[in-house]
């Protein structure tokens, strides 16, 4: 259900951005999506088809680019990227690590339909 705040708040970015470029319409919107974000694309795409309509923005379609999950070991001191649900350091096995990326969810650009 955590999808739905987020999915409105992508949409607010995509009508704000619309309407700074002169209400045109939005097509594209370029979503980062962190592994460990807890964030399901499919479920973010269904309520922003439905919370769309009669904004600049519907039609527009989510493209989403997955960002890996990266710890940092405190015992060996090495970065690694991790796959989900593993929080041990591949290099030396320890699990006294810091997740340093995988979590991140944002809008990374947008694209609006010119009619020029």
């Amino acid at each position: 259900m955590h999808e739905l705040a987020v999915t409105q708040s992508i949409l607010d970015i995509a009508v704000k951005e619309a309407q700074k470029a002169g209400n045109r319409k939005v097509t594209d919107i370029n979503i980062k999506l962190g592994v460990f974000s807890g964030m399901v694309p499919d479920c973010i795409q269904e309520y922003y088809d439905l919370l769309s309509e009669d904004t600049p923005a519907y039609g527009a379609k989510l493209h989403f680019e997955k960002i890996p999950a990266v710890i940092s070991c405190k015992d060996c001191g090495k970065e690694s990227e991790i796959e989900r649900f593993r929080l041990r350091c591949p290099e030396c096995g320890g699990n006294n690590v810091k997740l340093i990326s995988g979590r991140e969810l944002y809008v990374d650009s947008l694209e609006v339909y010119d009619e020029d």
